[in-house]
């Protein structure tokens, strides 16, 4: 009976790498040819597609995706990632000096809620850093950078600090984008190009390169 049972066994095994041996004659493996069409990163670099699936490489630094809010940038090379500073938060980046930051950038997403709309929820939170108020609609200005257009609002310039929000209007969400300079001396003067200040200058760089809906 014993003897039985190996004859048995035996025969499945020589089956089974007789199956194996004629599957590899007649099926051998093969390279995988991947498409040859790139993906171009934010910062302008291309990624070719890769592995067994054929996906596109990830975008080396400075590009930056935020997979949760389906968007990607390139991060400004001469600002550090920086602690979440509320809720809203979703990034951060910061230039220091020795004693302080001079200059912030900060992303946030606010959901729409229910029966509400993107222009009230931008009115809602443009809140003046002076004075806690929201600000005017009637100073609301609007620009395109790169693939988008954003809604403009200042929303502090007070005590050498200028604050100045970027709204990305989208279909369940806003996106909104801070320049936040400090320590500006000459804050006071109408005349002042905020646009080339630091933080300033560094956002609309990482706007132009912005992807996503």
């Amino acid at each position: 009976m014993k003897s039985l049972l190996l004859g048995i066994l035996l025969i499945i095994i020589v089956g089974l790498g007789g199956l194996v041996y004629r599957n590899a004659v007649e099926h051998p493996l093969q390279p995988i040819a991947c498409p040859m069409d790139a993906l171009v990163c934010p910062d302008g670099t291309s990624v070719g597609r890769t592995g067994s699936s054929c996906t596109f490489s990830v975008c080396p630094p400075p590009n930056v995706t935020l997979v949760d809010i389906g968007i990607s940038f390139a991060a400004p090379t001469d600002f550090s990632p920086g602690e979440l500073s509320d809720t809203a938060s979703v990034a951060e980046y910061e230039r220091s000096t020795a004693s302080s930051t001079v200059a912030r950038i900060i992303i946030r997403r606010y959901a729409l809620v229910a029966s509400s709309t993107a222009l009230a929820t931008i009115q809602q939170t443009a809140l003046s850093g002076a004075s806690g108020l929201p600000v005017s609609a009637t100073s609301f200005t609007s620009t395109v950078l790169g693939n988008h257009r954003f809604t403009v609002v200042s929303v502090e310039r007070f005590e050498g600090t200028i604050d100045t929000a970027y709204y990305l209007a989208r279909g369940t969400d806003v996106l909104r984008f801070d320049a936040i300079d400090r320590s500006v001396a000459n804050w006071t003067n109408p005349n002042l190009e905020v646009g080339a200040l630091p933080a300033h200058a560094a956002l609309a760089r990482l706007l132009t390169t912005l992807q996503g809906q």
